[in-house]
């Protein structure tokens, strides 16, 4: 049996992207949490996201995550919004590559945590964001929609200074 490699690339999202932004959406995820057109276009295209893709190979789209700067009383903080990885692609090491990536940005632009919400239900999410430091640190019952609660969960991107 040979291995095959294939090269990723991660780089920063065009305008361009949002169409296949929107179709890996609907590969991920179910209806009740997927983005529509207009939301995908207004989470990645603001001016404080950090939307940073996954290409492999011919630029095929391999995976993304969608940030964002949030500027609050108590200094900046980066939210994850969406991360997407197309199921031939999980378990490779590419949704921990885009959250170092989303990590790195957020932190360079003056965050001091990232946090995000991941279904309550979601257990493989859970594990994984538990796996990179993330700690629950909340509960936020139907964020997902009538019976479909989110945990709240952060990570310390560098000391408090």
């Amino acid at each position: 049996m040979s291995v095959v490699e294939v090269t990723v690339r991660v780089r920063e999202y065009r305008k361009g992207d949002l169409e296949a932004l929107v179709a890996l959406d609907e590969v991920c995820f179910a209806p009740e949490f997927l983005f529509d057109r207009p939301s995908m276009r207004r989470f990645a295209e603001t001016r404080n996201a950090v939307t940073v893709l996954a290409e492999v190979d011919e630029g095929s789209l391999a995976g993304f995550v969608i940030a964002h700067l949030e500027r609050m009383v108590s200094g900046v903080r980066g939210y994850v919004i969406t991360l997407d990885v197309a199921p031939e692609h999980r378990r490779a090491g590419l949704a921990g590559r885009l959250m170092q990536a989303a990590e790195d940005r957020v932190s360079a632009a003056g965050a001091r945590s990232m946090d995000l919400h991941v279904f309550a239900e979601n257990e493989a999410a859970i594990r994984f964001y538990e796996g990179r430091g993330y700690t629950r640190s909340g509960v936020r019952r139907g964020f997902y929609g009538l019976g479909l609660d989110g945990y709240l969960y952060r990570k310390l991107l560098h000391a408090e200074g």
